[in-house]
């Protein structure tokens, strides 16, 4: 067995503008003014004004040790939170998935918050074989990000869209480290108001790392999960895990 070890980086924030030019006769110009404010006032009335939660607040919302059985739950270390700018893909649709992957709130939350969870071996099992258990045992990183505006709904299109296009594989930079995805494959997933779930295929060290990732959005929260173990096989989704941080997002 070869242990293999996984460095972390961080989410990429992208923010887009675009210009419209307005021109009009001199006879209606008033009309045209007129009619831009109606449409402006349509369009706020009909997008609420949505707040992104404060760190503090979205920490709450965190799973924790009473909330999981089996599990060992601790706060994620200073290398394992990663920041806005620090991952990123060769491919511009892959950049959320990227993100994801590296324990990153997708997109451009207006806060975020980690949490890792560690499956615990099963005790009755002889010590060697519990002490292996221990070393292989599947971490998952429990990351929530909160929107303000559509922000969330954004970056879960987002998302669906890099499942599709980035199937065949892309590359991710962030802490220093490149790694090659040879394969994001689509599994099912049900939480939340909506979700999305893929095994995705690296490169480490010329041998492939499985890691199980799975997205759900609640509102205008995302929660992400991705599950590893230094034994480069993660066979089924962290549902004890998935289920207790949906019970508490509502």
């Amino acid at each position: 067995m070869r242990a293999r070890s996984l460095r972390h980086a961080g989410a990429v924030a992208a923010v887009t503008a675009l210009a419209l030019a307005l021109t009009a006769c001199a006879g209606e110009e008033k009309k045209t003014e007129d009619t831009g404010k109606a449409d402006a006032s349509a369009s706020a009335a009909a997008k609420p004004d949505v707040k992104a939660l404060p760190a503090a607040e979205l920490e709450k919302l965190l799973v924790t040790q009473a909330d999981l059985k089996g599990y060992q739950v601790q706060p994620a270390k200073p290398g394992e939170r990663v920041n806005a700018g620090d991952v990123s893909a060769d491919k511009a649709a892959c950049e959320t998935l990227a993100e994801a992957l590296s324990w990153a709130a997708p997109g451009t939350p207006g806060a975020s918050a980690t949490v890792k969870t560690i499956q615990v071996p099963d005790k009755k099992k002889e010590s060697f074989e519990g002490a292996i258990g221990a070393l292989v045992a599947p971490v998952t990183s429990v990351t929530l990000g909160s929107y303000a505006g559509e922000g969330a709904q954004e970056a879960f299109a987002s998302l669906k869209t890099a499942g599709t296009e980035c199937a065949g594989g892309f590359t991710v930079h962030g802490g220093g480290v490149t790694t090659k995805v040879h394969k994001v494959a689509p599994d099912t997933v049900t939480a939340g108001d909506e979700a999305l779930a893929w095994t995705v295929t690296r490169d480490m060290g010329g041998e492939p790392f499985v890691t199980k990732l799975v997205v759900l959005r609640k509102g205008n929260t995302l929660a992400g999960f991705s599950t590893l173990s230094v034994s480069g096989e993660v066979k089924e989704q962290p549902k004890a895990v998935i289920g207790a941080q949906a019970a508490k997002l509502g």
